[in-house]
């Protein structure tokens, strides 16, 4: 599906949902392509593929207008051919068959390797139809696991798939529980209500800041979209959210034995924090910072007054620029 947004005094935009082949015969990846209108010649440094988190597709973390526009559409009208990709089990990917059943029949699903078998897919396929041979990859929360772990697997076979590497609220070790993780057994997959989520969000926040974290409109226009991405939910006003996530929380982020290793990364890499972030501490951001240490050049940014969020709150446009910025530039190593 292909469509046009404008913007005033912007150029067009693009819109285009895919369907592509995933890793195994029976599952269908499902990506969301914006670029400007008149960009025809395709670069592998203006390439950007996105991954979203544990709960919540890529639609409702990356493509949600407020204000006029979605961070894809700030990044595309930057001049950057944006692709977000739907791990199966979330948005408009296929859905492994327990997710018809009751949750508690079957075993968490999509854990980060599975993820990262799509992600991967997904990147061949966009290098392919766009003639290129790397991309810039950004990964939010539980995603930029599944972004650094093929970053990781990238340098460690100095391999060229990838120019910079973003990690937005990273998921990393942590010796205290994590706010996913209710404890108790977990079944396949989670029953989310958006609007059950709201307190959880503006609850980050201090007290005094809660009702303008996200501007007026802004949660009703997320929620509604939100709620698209899964019109078969057996719940009203409910997603459903592979429980695959939680179980690498258990397994990975608080048993001290990491998905994958930071220091085998050697492209340049951006880790983007929030100040009140409370799902990823900024000392847990920090740890993985420090790990980085093969990096060709590495910038950690705190985004103040902000929570794990950020890309949906009053304070956005700081994280975008952040983003944007990083990606225009053109460091040398030596520097």
């Amino acid at each position: 599906m292909t469509m046009t947004q404008n913007a005033p005094s912007s150029p067009r935009v693009v819109a285009e949902s895919r369907l592509i082949a995933g890793p195994e015969p029976d599952v269908r990846l499902h990506l969301l392509n914006k670029r400007r209108h008149d960009l025809h010649r395709f670069s592998a440094e203006r390439t950007l593929v996105m991954m979203h988190g544990a709960t919540f597709s890529s639609a409702s973390l990356f493509d949600v207008a407020v204000a006029d526009m979605s961070f894809m559409d700030v990044l595309a009208q930057a001049g950057y051919d944006v692709w977000a990709v739907d791990a199966r089990g979330y948005g408009g990917s296929s859905r492994p068959p327990e997710m018809s059943r009751a949750p508690e029949d079957g075993s968490p699903l999509v854990t980060a390797r599975t993820a990262l078998d799509d992600f991967s897919t997904a990147v061949d396929f966009i290098c392919r139809s766009r003639g290129v041979v790397s991309v810039n990859v950004l990964g939010m929360s539980w995603g930029a696991t599944i972004a650094g772990a093929f970053a990781s697997a990238a340098g460690a076979r100095l391999e060229k798939r990838l120019e910079k590497l973003i990690l937005v609220t990273p998921l990393w070790l942590s010796k205290e529980r994590l706010r996913i993780d209710a404890g108790g057994p977990l079944g396949a997959y989670r029953i989310v209500s958006p609007r059950a989520f709201e307190a959880v969000w503006r609850g980050a926040a201090p007290e005094h800041a809660r009702h303008d974290l996200i501007p007026d409109g802004w949660f009703e226009t997320w929620e509604k979209a939100t709620l698209a991405t899964d019109p078969d939910s057996p719940h009203p006003r409910t997603i459903r959210a592979p429980s695959g996530a939680v179980q690498d929380v258990r397994v990975h982020w608080t048993a001290d034995d990491p998905f994958y290793d930071p220091g085998t990364i050697a492209c340049p890499v951006l880790v983007l924090a929030a100040e009140w972030d409370v799902d990823v501490r900024f000392d847990v951001a920090q740890d993985l910072f420090v790990r980085l240490e093969r990096a060709s050049y590495k910038r950690l940014v705190v985004i103040g007054q902000g929570t794990h969020m950020i890309l949906m709150e009053r304070n956005r446009r700081q994280a975008f620029d952040a983003v944007i910025g990083f990606l225009e530039e053109r460091v040398a190593a030596a520097n």
